[in-house]
C-alpha cells in the first residue's frame, strides 16, 4: 500500500497523532482537524481527513454486508478494524498511507 520514504519534516508527534487518527477513527481525526497547530501540519491533516473518509466508507460497507447476508456477515465486520490497525502502523512509521479509492478522492476534492 505504501512505499514512500520517511520525510525528515515529520516529527514523532506527527506519527503518533496519525496512528491515533486511524485507531480511533473518526473521532480523533475530527479532533485533529479542529486543533489549529495539528491542522497546519500537512501529514496530520491528510491522514486525519483520510481516516474520517475511510471510517465512513467502512461503515457503509459494513451496513451493506450486514443487509445482504441478513446479519450473518455483520459478525465479520469487526475484522475490518484490523485494516485500520495496519494503516495506523504505517502512519506511525511515517509512511504515506495510500488507501486505493479514498486517497485519490481526497486529493481530487482538495481536502488535504
Amino acid at each position: 500500500m505504501s512505499e514512500a520514504p520517511v520525510s525528515p519534516e515529520i516529527t514523532s508527534d506527527d506519527k503518533l497523532m496519525v496512528a491515533l487518527c486511524y485507531v480511533f477513527a473518526p473521532i480523533v481525526g475530527i479532533i485533529m482537524l479542529v486543533m489549529e497547530d495539528k491542522k497546519a501540519r500537512p501529514y496530520i491533516k491528510f491522514n486525519a481527513v483520510q481516516s474520517i473518509v475511510a471510517s465512513l466508507a467502512m461503515g457503509a460497507v459494513a451496513v451493506v454486508i450486514s443487509i445482504v447476508t441478513l446479519g450473518i456477515g455483520g459478525l465479520c465486520v469487526p475484522l475490518l478494524w484490523l485494516v485500520f490497525l495496519y494503516w495506523a502502523y504505517l502512519g506511525y512509521q511515517g509512511q504515506d498511507v495510500k488507501i486505493p479509492v479514498v486517497s485519490d478522492f481526497i486529493r481530487n476534492q482538495g481536502w488535504a
